[in-house]
């Protein structure tokens, strides 16, 4: 199993192309890299992770080498940068899942076992570290899906669903009831492995694949209201400057919130991305940040705990990763970190 960037490098050179994890113009760009401990699972793609408190749980995904889903799970401590096993998923081994945590619990389903899509739902207790079955998701069995916790409750929907066909319904999960309800769908077109965060308790929904191509729209959505609003494009859609090199639009990237800001990177464009934007809902304008610094990558997870974002695994279509890195959005780029 190749899991080290120097073995990759080497691999990738012998067949005529190198993916290069900075631009000539980085030095143009704020923000720097930090390559913390190795994830210590197998290497893998289209994990899910939630967080609770100052600690990240990693698992399920793909390995791509071996060609093996995975229903292993992992803690990362980040006050001391270490990692620790936990108890494995209960479900069949899957990727493409969800995943989004309450104060006290992590909750997990859906994705695709390598034959069927998948629509069962689990929570996980990190105090007894137990997993326990909860009521199926409401929609259809499906992969690829987004999934937010607002306002007390969780959200899932989009995705690839069991007609082989991109969706856009939404639902809407009670963990005191155990209850599943429908909510309004997102706006636009029907969407697979799009990207989704939140702030001050409002999700944002982007990008992603449809049956037809690549996405560039862009929506929040108000609990309290069930309504989305459109917001700008991710591309250069206006007549006015603001947007002329917005070039966001993409699958299976990664995202994470600091200080009321949210940053995309990796994901799939017209290959592996490297490309980093910082988005300040304020203004509803995004601002170029230092390309990621690991290999262009797609299906990284990307999560916040203390405050700071950071990235993890994911995969090139010939590799999985276990690396580890977390993002200083201020810090000017330093090529030795």
């Amino acid at each position: 199993m190749m899991r080290y960037s120097l073995i990759i490098t080497a691999v990738l050179v012998t067949f005529g192309f190198v993916f290069v994890s900075c631009s000539d113009d980085d030095e143009d760009y704020l923000g720097n890299w930090i390559e913390l401990s190795t994830f210590e699972g197998t290497p893998r793609t289209e994990a899910v992770c939630f967080t609770i408190n100052d600690d990240a749980y990693i698992g399920t995904g793909y390995d791509i080498e071996n060609k093996d889903r995975l229903n292993d799970f992992f803690v990362y401590d980040a006050n001391k940068d270490s990692w620790t096993q936990i108890a494995d998923f209960p479900g069949v081994a899957r990727n493409g899942a969800v995943a989004f945590a309450s104060d006290k619990k992590g909750y997990c389903g859906t994705g695709y076992d390598g034959s069927d899509k998948l629509q069962d739902f689990y929570e996980y207790d990190p105090e007894a570290n137990v997993w326990t079955q909860k009521a199926d998701f409401a929609g259809t069995a499906r992969y690829g899906a987004i999934a937010f916790y607002a306002n007390g409750k969780g959200y899932v929907g989009t995705g690839y669903d069991s007609g082989n066909v991109a969706v856009r319904d939404f639902y809407q999960y009670d963990s005191e009831s155990d209850v599943w309800e429908k909510k309004a769908s997102v706006k636009g077109t029907s969407r697979r492995d799009a990207m989704c965060f939140v702030i001050n308790n409002e999700g944002y929904v982007l990008s992603g694949l449809s049956n037809g191509g690549y996405l560039d729209d862009f929506y929040k959505y108000d609990a309290d209201s069930d309504e989305w609003t459109a917001l700008n494009r991710l591309s250069d859609y206006t007549d006015d400057s603001f947007d002329d090199d917005y070039t966001m639009a993409r699958y299976k990237g990664s995202t994470f919130v600091m200080g009321g800001l949210a940053y995309l990177t990796a994901g799939i464009q017209s290959s592996n991305s490297v490309e980093t934007w910082e988005y300040n809902p304020s203004s509803d304008r995004w601002t170029q940040k230092t390309d990621f610094e690991g290999a262009g990558r797609n299906g990284a997870v990307g999560f916040t705990v203390n405050g700071q974002g950071y990235i993890a695994t994911g995969g090139n279509g010939s590799y999985s990763f276990n690396d580890l890195y977390i993002f200083k959005p201020y810090d000017e780029y330093d090529s030795a970190d």
